[in-house]
C-alpha cells in the first residue's frame, strides 16, 4: 500500500497557513488508545506541523498492557502504534514533523524495535528513541507504601501485583529531542508532559521556569484529548450543537516563546474550537484549578485567559505555576481471581419487573448453589437509572438490560455467573433474549506516591539497541 492521504479517507480537510516565524506548531494526534486514525493523518499531511503528539494510555491502559505482556515479552505497547505511525511516518519524514508518543506503555523498548524495522521497510529515514524509567515496579516491591484509596501496603493482599509506572515528566523527552530523534515513544508520561517537552525543547526554557511550564501544561492540557476541546464530549444536540462529528478534526496549538498559543483546527473538518469548548476541556478532571500536579509542575489555570481572535481560534494566555512536586503518582496494577458477566435483554409491558425477577433468580441460585456472597455480585438494570447510580429514577421505560458480574477466585467458578443468566432463556421470566456472557483474569488497579529521586528517566536510541543486538549476536557466533 502506498503512501496513504487525508483525501484517500474523504477528507474535506485543506492545507493549513503556515506557522508564523518564532513560534511552534503542536498538533494533537490522538487522545486515547482507541482514538481514530484519519484526523492525526489529516493533520501530518496537511498541518505543517513541528510535532505531532499521540497519547494512548489510559490508567487501566498500562496496567492491561503489563497482562499481556506476561503471556508474551514481544507485546505490551499499543496495538495501534504501528499503523498510526505507518500512515502518518511518510508525511512527517516529508514536512519535518516530529513525533511524540507514550503508545510504549509497558514496552517502550519494543515498540522501538518494531517501529524502527517498519521504518525500514517502509524505506523512512526517522530515528527513534525511547525513553524509559517509568517501570518502578522493583522500587515499590522495596519501599512498600501505602496506596491512596484504603491506605494499605501497595504490595499486600490477595491479589498479585504485576505492574507499577510512575507518570514520569517531559525530562526524557526533552532529552531525546535534544539528541535529535526525530520520534520518541515512552511509556507512562504525564499527558501534558507530552507537549511540554517538545515546547521546551524548541524553546530551551529553564526546566525550574514554573510559569513558562505551567502555561506548557494548560497548552498539554488542552490538546492532551484530541478532539474534546474540537466539540467531541462536549455536544449536545440541543443545547451544545457541534456540526460535523463524523469527520471531527483534532486540534493544533501555534506556541510563542512566551508560552501564549492560538488553539485552531483544520479548516474543512468538522467540529468547532471556542471558549466553551476549551473551558470544558480545561476544567477536564481538575480537582483544584489552583494546583494542578503534574510531575514538571504544579500548574495554575485559575489566571488562564481564553480569547477568541477569529473562528475556531483561540488564543490561551495567563497559565502560571510553581516548583516540581517531590513525589511521583504511580498507577498500580494488580491480577487476582476472574471477573464474568452475563446480560439478558426484557422488552415491552412491565421490563422492568421482569428483569428484576430474572435479577432475583440468579443471585439466589448464585448465593445456594455456587456459593457467591451478595458482596461479590454486582446487579445493573441498564435502561433504568443504572448509570445514575439512584440517583434518578427512570419510570416504565420500554425495555432493560439486566447485567450480573462478579468475581471469583477461580475461572470455573466465575463462569457459573453467565451459565445462569443464559439459564433464564428457558427458566426466567418471559420474554428474554440477546443473552450474552464474558469472562476475564480480574485487573484491577490503584494508586501510591514514591519519591522522584526514586526514578530515573533514560534515552535509548534504537540505532544504540540495534548496534548492541548485533555485537551481542557476533560474539555468540
Amino acid at each position: 500500500m502506498g503512501i496513504v492521504k487525508a483525501h484517500d479517507l474523504g477528507s474535506e480537510a485543506r492545507e493549513a497557513d503556515p506557522p508564523k516565524p518564532g513560534t511552534v506548531r503542536i498538533g494533537s494526534g490522538a487522545g486515547f488508545a482507541g482514538d481514530r486514525l484519519d484526523p492525526a493523518l489529516e493533520l501530518a499531511q496537511l498541518g505543517h506541523l513541528d510535532f505531532l503528539v499521540f497519547e494512548l494510555l489510559g490508567e487501566r491502559t498500562v496496567a492491561n498492557a503489563h497482562r499481556a505482556r506476561l503471556n508474551d515479552p514481544s507485546v505490551g505497547y499499543d496495538p495501534t502504534l504501528l499503523e498510526r505511525i505507518r500512515l502518518t511516518a511518510p508525511h512527517c519524514s516529508t514536512n519535518g514533523t516530529r513525533i511524540i508518543t507514550n503508545g510504549g506503555a509497558a514496552n517502550p523498548l519494543e515498540a522501538g524495535r518494531a517501529v524502527t524495522a517498519m521504518l525500514d521497510d517502509l524505506g523512512i529515514d526517522m530515528s527513534v528513541a525511547v525513553v524509559t524509567g517509568d517501570d518502578v515496579l522493583d522500587q515499590v516491591h522495596a519501599t512498600n507504601p501505602h496506596t491512596w484509596e484504603d491506605s494499605l501496603p501497595a504490595d499486600s493482599g490477595e491479589a498479585r501485583l504485576v505492574s507499577a509506572n510512575a507518570y514520569l515528566g517531559a525530562a526524557g523527552i526533552r532529552k531525546a529531542l535534544d539528541e535529535g530523534a526525530d520520534i520518541v515513544i515512552t511509556g507512562r508520561v504525564a499527558d501534558p508532559s507530552l507537549y511540554v517537552g517538545p515546547l521546551s525543547h524548541s524553546f530551551s526554557w529553564p526546566n525550574d521556569d514554573s510559569d513558562l511550564i505551567g502555561q506548557a501544561t494548560v497548552i498539554g492540557h488542552l490538546l492532551e484529548c484530541g478532539g474534546q476541546v474540537t466539540g467531541g464530549y462536549f455536544a449536545d444536540p440541543e443545547t451544545k450543537p457541534v456540526a460535523g462529528l463524523d469527520r471531527l478534526g483534532f486540534p493544533y496549538a501555534d506556541v510563542g516563546d512566551n508560552g501564549d498559543a492560538i488553539i485552531g483546527k483544520l479548516q474543512g473538518t468538522g467540529g468547532v474550537v471556542t471558549v466553551r469548548t476549551c473551558t470544558e476541556q480545561l476544567l477536564y478532571e481538575v480537582a483544584d484549578p489552583s494546583a494542578y500536579i503534574t510531575p514538571d509542575v504544579v500548574a495554575d489555570f485559575t489566571a488562564t485567559v481564553l480569547r477568541e481572535v477569529e473562528p475556531d481560534r483561540i488564543e490561551v494566555s495567563g497559565g502560571k505555576g510553581t516548583g516540581a512536586p517531590a513525589d511521583l503518582k504511580v498507577t498500580l496494577g494488580y491480577l487476582g481471581g476472574w471477573e464474568a458477566d452475563g446480560q439478558i435483554t426484557y422488552a415491552g409491558p412491565r421490563a422492568l419487573e421482569r428483569a428484576q425477577l430474572a435479577a432475583d433468580i440468579v443471585v439466589r441460585r448464585l448465593e445456594r448453589i455456587h456459593g457467591f456472597r451478595e458482596s461479590e455480585l454486582s446487579v445493573e438494570f441498564i435502561g433504568a437509572g443504572a448509570s445514575l447510580r439512584g440517583l434518578s429514577e427512570v419510570v416504565g421505560p420500554p425495555e432493560v438490560r439486566l447485567r450480573v458480574a462478579g468475581v471469583a477466585e477461580s475461572r470455573s467458578r466465575a463462569s457459573a455467573i453467565g451459565s445462569e443468566v443464559e439459564a433464564l432463556y428457558t427458566n426466567g421470566p418471559a420474554g428474554g433474549g440477546g443473552a450474552r456472557t464474558s469472562i476475564r483474569e480480574s485487573l484491577s488497579i490503584k494508586s501510591c506516591s514514591l519519591p522522584r529521586a526514586l526514578t530515573e528517566a533514560a534515552v535509548v536510541h534504537t540505532s544504540e539497541l540495534t548496534d548492541h543486538e548485533e555485537a551481542n549476536s557476533d560474539r555468540e557466533v
